[in-house]
């Protein structure tokens, strides 16, 4: 068979649906394209939003001037002004002394009339050479800064069991009792004041009975410690009579020495009372002692 010569036609038509067919892949290719998803950006957090406070508006203040302060000088330094101690009283020679005591003595009492009872002659010699001879239990009457009484002792006789005995009389004890007033109403404190400022001339009268190197404090205690440890009896002594003086007719207390036999002649109740008044001196005495030692 033969071959026939191909027509225009379809010689016209082949470029054409090559043409064709390459726009078709083109717009697939477009297509395609733009279906695919679009890269996605990074997302960006961005921080919370801190609303800032609104700011603050300092209302301006005037400022007051500081007052101007004077500088006072600093104040003088006080002026301590030293009181020199008075001057200790001039004492009157011993010799002398009598009147300084005379004047002095009626305020140391409200019972001015018991004074008549003090010897105002050589009293601070009287005061010492009794006070140191009773300390050893003897009584220098010759030297006592007191009057004696105007009453005699008595002793009262008593039927005991069918026998006479004398007994101690004891309202012969009343001839004591303007004494014991008169001790009972001295003002310890100034009295106690009086012995240390005439302790010059109470030295100076000591030293006079040859006591050269001892404290008459020590004296002055140690008598009046004799009447406080003094024991008061119970009962009332019988009393003998051999000759004109009386005497204990207990041994035990006749053989007491002087000191101690007055103090029993001056009663029970009298003694009680001396016993109280000297106790407070005593410790006034100790009291001072110690305090002008402190000094």
């Amino acid at each position: 068979m033969e071959n026939s010569p191909s027509s225009p036609s379809s010689t016209s038509s082949t470029p054409w649906a090559i043409i064709g067919a390459i726009v078709v892949v083109v717009v697939i290719a477009a297509v395609w394209f733009l279906n695919q998803e679009e890269p996605k950006e990074p997302v960006v957090i961005e921080p919370p939003k801190v609303e800032q406070p609104d700011p603050i508006v300092e209302e301006k203040v005037e400022e007051t001037p500081e007052p101007v302060v004077e500088e006072l000088p600093p104040p003088p330094e006080p002026v301590v002004v030293e009181h020199p101690e008075p001057p200790k009283p001039m004492l009157p020679t011993l010799s002398e002394s009598d009147d300084w005591l005379k004047e002095k003595l009626p305020t140391i009492t409200w019972r001015k009339e018991l004074l008549k009872l003090v010897v105002d002659d050589d009293m601070i010699r009287r005061f010492v050479v009794f006070t140191d001879n009773f300390s050893q239990g003897v009584l220098a009457y010759e030297h006592s800064p007191l009057i004696k009484p105007s009453s005699s002792f008595t002793a009262k006789e008593i039927n005991q069991n069918g026998e006479v005995v004398m007994k101690w009389d004891e309202t012969t004890t009343r001839r004591f009792s303007l004494y014991v007033d008169l001790l009972r109403t001295v003002d310890t404190d100034t009295l106690v004041d009086w012995y240390f400022e005439l302790k010059p001339l109470v030295d100076e009268a000591y030293r006079e009975l040859g006591y050269q190197n001892e404290d008459f404090t020590d004296i002055l205690q140690d008598a009046i410690t004799k009447v406080l440890d003094m024991e008061i009896p119970k009962e009332r002594l019988e009393l003998e009579r051999p000759s004109v003086m009386y005497q204990f007719k207990d041994q035990e207390y006749e053989s007491l020495d002087d000191a101690d036999k007055l103090m029993l002649r001056l009663g029970k109740d009298n003694l009680l009372v001396i016993k109280s008044v000297l106790l407070e001196i005593s410790e006034k005495l100790a009291r001072a002692r110690e305090e002008q030692g402190a000094d």
